[in-house]
């Protein structure tokens, strides 16, 4: 159990127009096609996904060892997730989540269509 860092850059490329922002500061940004989906603190060994508001407090109530809330912005909620504690196939699902949340339409339909 568990994923490091370098394994989550892995999966990163596993989905389409993924940029990475390295802007000096401790962490980095995850964009598809310039709008933000993510960051990554190599530091901490940390990650924050865009989720709904739902899923955001789903995962945090179920999992406050896992999860923590980062942020609201509009109808999503941001959340950290603890590398270390964290099976490789639910953070990819999570990654991929919030990769769709932000995609555009024309780009998730084509990534989905070749999966």
């Amino acid at each position: 159990m568990g994923v490091s860092v370098d394994e989550f850059y892995e999966m990163l490329g596993r989905l389409p127009e993924v940029e990475q922002g390295h802007s000096g500061h401790e962490w980095v940004s995850l964009k598809v096609r310039g709008k933000g989906f993510g960051y990554v603190w190599e530091k901490t060994q940390t990650v924050g996904l865009k989720a709904t508001i739902e899923e955001q407090i789903a995962l945090v109530a179920e999992r406050p060892e896992v999860f923590e809330v980062q942020f609201t912005a509009g109808r999503f909620g941001w959340v950290v997730v603890h590398l270390d504690k964290i099976d490789p196939d639910e953070l990819f699902e999570l990654v991929t989540e919030a990769w769709c949340l932000t995609a555009p339409r024309r780009l998730v339909d084509a990534h989905e269509a070749g999966r």
